[in-house]
């Protein structure tokens, strides 16, 4: 990996194009270097997880509203559109990825990476599938697109921090996205740099979406990204120019936005020739919650016995990363964290809620552990109340350490009973972690899978669906159809009604 220092520039500074980011990452988007075997298997480990987790999401609201959407918006002529999740017929490229991209995220159980800034890099999925289908791409082409995709979404995550600016981390997706687009559909280098370039202009958002109430939109958001990205990827297909140096540039992002003209960040890209393997840093969910709350879940259920009659618990302390303590813990100081009235997104958001609730029940469901008679319950209130998170510098550097060894996302528990008797334990990443317990492996996303899909979508269309992923590089042009899969019509009979808009 090739380390490049990232700053703001003042207009009259010499700073030739070909050292903007954008520039480099377009530089990495168009080598022809080929796929690993491990990286193509792990990318359909996770084409398989995000059509998990859409089977789980496919009727709720969210997701019928963004699917109703998407439905109004037949394809043109520049290919043969786009499939939307669960039903037949196609669509415009741009808007299956918005609606496929709301059902992956809608509940927060895809795959995560962690380290200057969050991502969940298989939001690129949906955006680079849409545009694959409607132009009759092959699979070898998805592989490769992907690769670069997870890569540069990953990169990006790991030399330059948004949320300390408020900034949502989605800004790393649109570029990624666009990469992406661009290794699939082979554009040279100058059309990919002006395309990285709107994406990230038109992507940038505040983390108000993760923030107090928590919204709808916080599905929406990397959905809306990957659309913006084929969007404007079309655009410079086209000859259209990008805001440049988007990144780099005196009214620019890292002046304007992120760390301003102090600020130098370290963005490692892959040197020519050298493979994308970034995707295998990365690690899915088994549990359907924020990914800094996957260890705490295991962790509550480890504890459970030991600790034995939980009403007999004086106070409950996590003592964890800078990152868990101030965004799902009572560092946010949002006291929707503790509201049994609050939405789905913000008690996913709340580790006191998630670490009560997975101590009392002793597992964790995506539907039931967020119910609102399961948040209403008198013994889950008063054990929630009685959770607080503080940092601990330890677990902080173990967050940022780049030793995949050492790398952590969990937390140590100290449980105080009435009695005064002290019960403490600790876990560092979660069992489903590739240095976990039970790591995920191509059998246990398969598993997730058909659990996900059971009473959603038909047997023999679960096993259809499993054998055209697993061979996706052999799909040939116009053969990436295979990876729609339909949803059993009496299960989308009961999707909400959702209100009638302008489409």
């Amino acid at each position: 990996m090739i380390i490049h220092d990232v700053r703001a520039r003042r207009s009259s500074d010499d700073f030739p194009q070909s050292e903007h980011l954008a520039q480099k990452i377009a530089r990495v988007a168009v080598d022809p270097v080929a796929v690993p075997a491990d990286t193509a298997e792990m990318i359909i480990n996770r084409i398989i997880d995000n059509a998990a987790v859409s089977a789980a999401s496919v009727i709720r609201r969210p997701v019928t509203s963004a699917r109703a959407q998407a439905l109004a918006h037949p394809h043109g002529p520049g290919g043969s559109g786009a499939g939307v999740f669960g039903v037949g017929g196609n669509v415009s490229p741009e808007w299956a990825a918005w609606a496929n991209g709301v059902a992956v995220r809608e509940l927060d159980f895809h795959d995560t990476f962690l380290a200057a800034e969050y991502s969940h890099p298989g939001d690129n999925i949906p955006a680079l599938v849409a545009v694959a289908q409607h132009v009759g791409a092959g699979g070898a082409d998805l592989i490769r697109g992907l690769a670069t995709a997870y890569e540069i979404q990953i990169d990006l995550v790991r030399g330059m921090c948004l949320h300390e600016h408020k900034i949502d981390h989605v800004a790393h997706l649109g570029p990624s996205v666009a990469a992406g687009l661009g290794t699939m559909l082979g554009l040279d280098e100058e059309t990919i740099y002006q395309a990285i370039g709107q994406a990230l202009h038109l992507t940038t958002a505040t983390r108000q979406s993760r923030k107090g109430l928590i919204s709808s939109w916080k599905a929406y958001a990397p959905a809306h990204a990957g659309k913006i990205a084929v969007e404007a990827v079309d655009r410079a297909m086209r000859g259209e120019g990008a805001p440049a140096p988007i990144w780099e540039g005196e009214d620019g992002v890292i002046a304007w936005l992120l760390g301003g003209f102090d600020a130098v960040y370290q963005i490692p890209l892959p040197g020519e020739g050298e493979a994308k393997r970034a995707i295998l840093d990365s690690y899915t969910k088994e549990h359907s919650a924020e990914y800094q709350s996957q260890a705490p879940i295991d962790l509550a259920r480890r504890m459970r016995d030991r600790v034995g009659n939980l009403d007999d618990i004086e106070s409950i302390v996590l003592h964890t990363s800078h990152h868990t303590h101030y965004v799902i813990g009572t560092g946010s100081g949002d006291p929707q964290k503790f509201d049994p009235s609050a939405s789905r997104e913000t008690l996913d958001h709340s580790v006191m809620y998630i670490f009560a609730v997975a101590l009392q029940d002793g597992a964790w469901h995506h539907e039931t552990s967020y119910a609102p008679e399961r948040a209403n319950r008198p013994d889950t209130i008063e054990l929630w109340n009685k959770i607080s998170t503080v940092e601990d510098p330890e677990w902080t550097r173990r967050y940022h350490s780049t030793d995949p060894a050492e790398k952590a996302f969990g937390a140590k528990a100290v449980i105080t009973l009435k009695n005064g008797e002290v019960i403490t334990d600790e876990l560092a990443v979660a069992d489903a972690h590739p240095l976990g317990a039970r790591p995920f492996a191509r059998a246990q996303y398969e598993t997730k899978f058909t659990t996900m899909a059971d009473g959603v979508i038909e047997a023999d269309e679960q096993q259809r669906f499993l054998a055209a992923a697993a061979r996706v590089g052999e799909l040939g042009a116009g053969e990436l159809g295979e990876l729609n899969l339909l949803v059993a019509p009496n299960v989308l009979d009961k999707a909400p009604t959702v209100g009638k808009g302008i489409f």
